[in-house]
């Protein structure tokens, strides 16, 4: 069982310790039938003005690595809210879902269950491509696909690249600073890893050349970037919860309990048709079956 008071001293300790490098979690939980527009298309934009731009400045010969830290830099970041993140929180233009930091799924729960969410609040929600994501994700994408990225290029076997993202997530980027081992996480790793792979080598995504060529000027974008070849259902945290510290879970579905009755109006919209097909797509980068807190078998869809 947590103790509250061991709870309240951990979170203090890791808010003042590493407020420059934690995580924290989202919401799409609530409002899951709301209209909200799709913001693909000023995704798909950002970044590929961002690929464009690096692609009409470069000078020098090929080198890879450093066309991937410049889309780093110029979409990732240093720090725990990444460039787009920020972007896309800060741009009207792109819709986000009713929730707010601390107007959320999560409102009202004790600290020791939602540490450093009770006190930073949730990451704003948004659609991309029909599914719901928080803003988090896309920093996932840039910046921790990077690091995968590199320790693969590296000559790490994926077991070793995988179980270094699964140790984040178990202690300082995951459980211990928001209580949830987070899934949905895991899965934006991995994927922003693919993207970094995809700028330079074909067939990343089936029958898709390299976003990027090289000729004797510099690089070429060959093609565009989409988020499509990227965000999948399993980006939705209540699609693909990860297990939890025993305080928030039990609260947490307390709160689902509430909205079976929405969800059994509107299954479509609290389950996904490709569940199995993407457990077994990305089972193999760390995932910790938490599947009975989906909404399909909290309400018994």
């Amino acid at each position: 069982m947590d103790s509250p008071l061991t709870n309240i001293a951990v979170c203090l300790c890791l808010t003042l310790c590493v407020s420059g490098g934690f995580a924290y979690e989202s919401d799409q939980y609530l409002y899951r039938t709301a209209e909200v527009a799709d913001s693909l298309p000023l995704m798909d934009a950002r970044v590929n003005d961002a690929l464009v731009q690096i692609a009409a400045t470069w000078s020098g010969p090929r080198d890879d690595a450093r066309f991937a830290r410049a889309v780093y830099r110029e979409l990732g970041g240093l720090y725990w809210v990444d460039h787009i993140e920020r972007w896309a929180n800060a741009n009207p233009a792109i819709r986000k879902y009713p929730q707010t930091r601390f107007r959320s799924v999560y409102r009202g729960m004790p600290i020791w269950a939602t540490r450093v969410n009770y006190l930073f609040g949730v990451a704003r929600s948004m659609r991309v491509g029909g599914v719901r994501v928080g803003t988090d994700k896309f920093g996932h994408f840039f910046s921790q696909g990077l690091k995968y990225y590199k320790r693969h290029k590296r000559g790490w076997s994926d077991e070793r690249v995988f179980g270094r993202g699964a140790f984040a997530e178990r202690w300082i980027f995951g459980k211990l600073t928001t209580g949830v081992y987070a899934n949905a996480d895991l899965v934006a790793n991995y994927e922003g890893m693919r993207f970094y792979a995809s700028l330079f080598e074909d067939d990343v995504r089936s029958g898709k050349p390299a976003v990027v060529g090289w000729s004797e000027d510099g690089p070429v974008i060959a093609r565009p970037f989409t988020w499509t070849d990227h965000v999948t259902d399993y980006w939705d945290e209540a699609l693909n919860p990860g297990p939890m510290v025993p305080a928030l879970e039990k609260r947490l579905h307390a709160r689902m309990l509430g909205l079976c009755d929405a969800a059994r109006a509107a299954p479509a919209a609290y389950s996904s048709p490709e569940d199995d097909a993407l457990w077994e797509r990305y089972e193999k980068i760390g995932l910790k079956d938490a599947r009975h807190m989906q909404f399909t078998s909290v309400c018994s869809l």
